[in-house]
């Protein structure tokens, strides 16, 4: 028997209830890797999974999770044999699939990476989604030209998981960083995770009609979209980037036009790390565990159990998650 968050739906009223559960080891998806999960994280996508509309997940009961780092138990896949250390992201585990919100998981070989040397699997955890995202915006924006030392990067939504991860980094190589945020109260966080300015989201959640604004950012991570990605876009250097992975703030790029693209050669870079490419995820991984200052790291996690999920789940999708959330799958 192991533990598990396990996601069940009430067929006559149609709403869905999480509670841990003791299950059986045999109820576990049949696949290609068994691996004995350490830890998990919250993510908006588990929020979602969680609470009670069961927002992405389609069948039930349902193990939600979308992160897991572990050890391999079995396999069948000459890539991994039992006591290799490995991180999950993405793939839709823990959505359409059994995710890490319990004591073993059974996956495919190729959703797997190998934990990279330098990581233990509690700080991968730590990592999770959000910090791979914010990694692979980081190397977009390097592909197009970022580089220290020639104005300030902005970060929205940055005291979130994706903006804390993307603000250590950014500062660890060099970059000043404008960091955005709603939470006055995140403003020393911030400075501590190396941001050296910090912008009052009401600052850029004005709609603006105008073609272009003065030229303020060298890059931008975008975790918000809407009427503030509409803003930034129009604040952009000449010839910089906006790497977009989110959309709190909405789908829709309230105020854009496109005047920032074709009369200052602006790039807007769509981030996506859930069907990512195998070499890319490793490369990412590994600029992690060379780029992420792990003192920074540490600030930035809140422990917790599978009994703590239900409440964090709701918090998240309220904005109330700081930084980065280790998971004990096992405690």
């Amino acid at each position: 028997m192991i533990n598990a968050l396990v996601v069940t739906k009430d067929e006559e009223s149609g709403k869905t209830s999480a509670s841990v559960e003791a299950i059986d080891e045999s109820r576990l998806p049949d696949s290609e890797v068994v691996v004995a999960v350490d830890y998990s994280t919250v993510n908006y996508k588990d929020g979602l999974c969680i609470g009670p509309g069961g927002g992405l997940v389609r069948n039930y009961p349902h193990v939600p999770g979308i992160d897991f780092a572990g050890t391999v138990e079995k396999s069948t896949d000459d890539r991994y044999k039992p006591g290799d250390k490995v991180v999950l992201t993405g793939w839709r585990v823990g959505e359409a699939h059994w995710g890490g919100y319990a004591q073993k998981a059974c996956v495919r070989a190729d959703w797997l990476v190998p934990l990279p040397k330098g990581l233990t699997t509690r700080q991968a955890m730590a990592v999770g989604t959000a910090g791979l995202t914010s990694m692979l915006a980081v190397m977009a924006l390097e592909d197009h030209g970022l580089e220290p030392g020639h104005g300030p990067v902005l970060v929205t939504g940055a005291a979130g998981g994706v903006g804390s991860v993307a603000t250590a980094i950014l500062a660890k190589l060099g970059h000043e960083v404008a960091a955005v945020t709603g939470r006055p109260e995140t403003a020393e966080y911030l400075k501590s995770l190396g941001a050296s300015q910090i912008v009052a989201r009401e600052e850029l959640t004005e709609v603006s009609r105008k073609p272009l604004e003065g030229e303020a950012w060298t890059g931008c991570v975008d975790a918000v979209a809407g009427a503030m990605l509409g803003r930034v876009l129009k604040q952009m250097k000449y010839g910089t980037s906006v790497a977009a992975v989110g959309l709190a703030g909405g789908a829709a790029i309230e105020g854009a036009l496109i005047t920032p693209f074709i009369l200052r050669g602006v790039n807007l870079l769509g981030i996506d790390s859930v069907m990512q490419p195998y070499k890319n995820r490793v490369r990412a991984w590994e600029r992690i565990a060379s780029d992420l200052p792990m003192d920074h790291l540490d600030a930035m996690i809140q422990n917790a159990t599978l009994s703590d999920l239900p409440g964090l789940g709701a918090d998240i999708l309220k904005g109330k998650v700081r930084g980065r959330v280790v998971v004990d799958v096992n405690a």
